[in-house]
């Protein structure tokens, strides 16, 4: 019996640490086709960790994975790391892109300016919250034009406003990058994008529009794997940018690829993330904040929104 123990003890020991040798497994949630599964498919391999990739329906459904510890990881809004740490939650968020959204519509249309959108049909993607829909009324504001209500808006998923669009529907809409550029290559207009929409309101720095989003709990216990995989997909997106091939493969899953879609995407990539790109979110939350306060509690960003491996 004894002897029995000891074997059973050993084996305990051995497994255990075989298991504390292991690479961390990072669980991430996806949404299919979209830009994070193409840099999660050229991720170059690591001996810090291993990723599994879960695929998910919806940006909801990516956040319910999240709280309900179904994946580890995910990529979503800042304004929405902040909304939950200001009820209590840990979640926090590192730079994914600064690829932003824009206003677009027909080659022909009359409307050149945002002042021209009153009167107009709007088709928005999102909701009365979405960010770059706060952050376009607030620009129209500094022009005195109250944009809530003087258009008449639609709000749906991205492909809804984009065939609204095309059918003649709506008149202009504000809708994700990647939709936006797949309707320049088919001739549509796009007049302004978030970035111009941000240095309008006196924001210069870069900003990102999605980062990844975790718990702080599991980024303190995972801080060297999450450093190297940080590192592994700014290669693996510069790899997109610079490798023709690799672009045209990656991005097959896309009805069609256009250049300006590389183009955009390119351009979103966070170069620096520095305390000066942080101290210019909480600029831009203070006025979409002071816009409509249902987007957060307090007026401040909540204090841990963004993580830092220091």
């Amino acid at each position: 019996m004894k002897l029995k123990s000891m074997v059973i003890a050993v084996g305990f020991i051995l497994s255990h640490h075989a298991f504390a040798g292991e690479k961390p497994l990072f669980k991430i949630g996806v949404q299919t086709a979209g830009t994070l599964d193409w840099e999660l498919s050229v991720l170059p391999k690591s001996d810090d960790f291993d990723v599994q990739v879960q695929t998910v329906a919806t940006a909801e459904a990516a956040k319910i994975a999240l709280q309900s510890g179904a994946v580890d990881m995910i990529v979503s809004d800042w304004l929405w790391v902040s909304q939950a740490r200001q009820t209590g939650a840990e979640f926090t968020l590192y730079p994914y892109s600064a690829a932003s959204g824009a206003l677009v519509v027909p080659a022909d249309s009359t409307i050149q300016s945002i002042s021209d959108l009153a009167g107009k049909r709007l088709g928005i993607v999102g909701g009365e919250l979405d960010k770059n829909w706060l952050l376009l009324q607030a620009v129209a504001q500094k022009e005195a034009i109250d944009l809530n209500a003087k258009t008449e808006k639609t709000f749906g998923a991205p492909p809804l406003i984009s065939e609204q669009l095309k059918n003649k529907r709506v008149d202009a809409i504000l809708t994700y990058w990647h939709f936006a550029a797949q309707l320049q290559s088919q001739g549509y207009k796009q007049l302004l994008d978030g970035k111009a929409l941000q240095e309008k309101v006196g924001i210069q720095e870069t900003v990102p529009t999605l980062g990844y989003v975790f718990k702080q709990s599991w980024a303190t216990t995972h801080k060297i794997a999450l450093t190297a995989f940080f590192k592994a997909t700014t290669q693996a997106k510069n790899n997109l940018c610079s490798d023709d091939a690799l672009w045209q493969k990656t991005t097959t899953k896309m009805p069609f690829s256009p250049p300006v879609l590389r183009e955009h995407y390119c351009e979103g990539r966070v170069n620096t993330w520095t305390i000066s790109n942080q101290q210019a979110a909480q600029k831009l939350y203070s006025v979409l904040h002071q816009l409509n306060p249902k987007i957060g509690t307090n007026a401040e960003l909540a204090q841990g929104t963004f993580w830092t491996a220091e």
